[in-house]
């Protein structure tokens, strides 16, 4: 399937000059979901995988079914202060600023091999920040799945750079 069909771009969004990519169109499509799903599934099928993590929030959509797929638990990796028991949590650098995401502090058996999920990989700022959660909470993160990549912004070539299998969908150019 061609991804970038079923994927809306709106111009201008959240700020002049950026172009949003914005999978809800992918999602409300059944055949495009289903194929998006099973896609991320098909690159891991066979590897031992412990658990999926989902980044907040719409890698808690396709995380949570490649989990489903797989046949293993999700994690949710949540932004500061929405785990109702004990967390950790990894700073990260915004644009103008930080922000914090969470796991709780059970989520996690050390040695579990984890992949992590998100929908779109730009600056690779909170998807670091996931795997440096993860691997301080004791897990092996094997792997980082997306739907897209902005290979423009490098987020994608820095995880690699750190030592990270990254795969995406579809590619678009820009920001």
């Amino acid at each position: 399937m061609d991804f970038k069909t079923v994927i809306r771009t709106i111009p201008d969004y959240p700020k002049p000059g950026i172009l949003f990519r914005d999978i809800t169109t992918l999602l409300g499509n059944p055949d495009a979901f289903r194929a998006a799903v099973d896609a991320m599934v098909q690159l891991y099928r066979g590897q031992k995988i412990d658990a999926v993590a989902g980044l907040e929030a719409r890698g808690f959509i396709l995380g949570g079914a490649v989990a489903h797929q797989l046949g293993v638990g999700f994690i949710p990796v949540r932004k500061k202060g929405k785990l109702p028991f004990t967390t950790i949590g990894e700073d990260y650098a915004l644009e103008y600023g930080t922000d914090r995401v969470e796991i709780h502090t059970d989520a996690i058996t050390p040695g579990d091999n984890v992949l992590l999920v998100d929908d779109l990989i730009a600056t690779g700022g909170t998807a670091m920040a996931g795997i440096n959660l993860l691997e301080r909470a004791g897990a092996n993160v094997i792997g980082c799945s997306f739907v897209i990549d902005l290979p423009d912004l490098g987020g994608a070539d820095k995880l690699r750079a750190r030592g990270m299998a990254v795969s995406s969908l579809v590619a678009f150019e820009g920001h």
